[in-house]
């Protein structure tokens, strides 16, 4: 099946500061489990337990349904008892968020800011090429699109997320695309939950796919599976050649 070239725009969320300091480390530990703390996370708890504004206040500030910033505070509360109690790593990176009139574009860790008229593709990938097992992918490459072209690309690691969380990486990440190898049911959902397109059962050359892609040639299988899963395992590189690509 050939792909039709998606496009979405996210609203980006108000924000009137940045922060300044990022990273937070239990002490005398140097290596763990981190925690991710979205921008427009940090914001909510920032104007709702520093500010003092109630959840209405906050939602017109950040430019979003009061339901929202009740469904981010309640998230991003869990994340910081998670890391204070469990003596975890917190990060602050990541989410579309608009400041002072502009939609910033900028590095923090791992996770990037992009305009909200970028389409950000991610690939599952392996020394140059798309790797076959997206529960397993220690890394993706992000393309940021804008016009039909390829403005800027860049190799980012999953820092240890597998799985379900991988998920939640593209979202932070502000992926809109997803192109890769075999991936199993569970992960194709929250894909689709999250509003990703997903274009499965690719192989060979990320940056090879990516040109197809946006000349609306690329083929890919839309009843991909991941044969990965339960007692029978394949290679790796045998994912996306087992009922998982054309």
């Amino acid at each position: 099946m050939e792909s039709t070239m998606p496009g979405r725009k996210t609203k980006p969320r108000h924000v009137e500061t940045v922060p300044e300091y990022t990273r937070f480390e239990p002490q005398g530990i140097t290596y763990g489990e981190q925690i991710i703390l979205s921008v427009d996370e940090f914001e909510v708890i920032r104007l709702i337990d520093l500010e003092h504004l109630n959840h209405e206040e906050t939602a017109n500030k950040m430019n979003v349904a009061r339901t929202t910033v009740t469904t981010i505070y309640e998230r991003a509360r869990t994340k910081l008892a998670d890391a204070i109690v469990n003596g975890k790593f917190l990060v602050i990176e990541g989410g579309h968020v608009h400041l002072q009139s502009d939609i910033i574009d900028y590095n923090i860790g791992t996770n990037t800011y992009k305009g909200d008229k970028i389409m950000r593709i991610a690939v599952t990938y392996d020394n140059g090429d798309i790797f076959q097992h997206f529960g397993k992918t220690s890394q993706f490459k992000f393309y940021d699109v804008e016009d039909g072209k390829i403005i800027t690309s860049q190799v980012v690691d999953t820092n240890g997320a597998g799985h379900g969380a991988l998920a939640g990486f593209l979202t932070t990440n502000n992926v809109d695309t997803l192109i890769c190898g075999g991936i199993g049911g569970g992960a194709q959902q929250a894909l689709a939950d999250a509003d990703i397109k997903l274009f499965g059962g690719v192989s060979g050359n990320a940056d090879e796919a990516i040109d197809l892609l946006l000349k609306d040639e690329l083929k890919f299988n839309p009843e991909v599976k991941c044969n990965h899963h339960g007692g029978h395992h394949h290679h790796d590189g045998e994912c996306g050649n087992h009922g998982c690509h054309n």
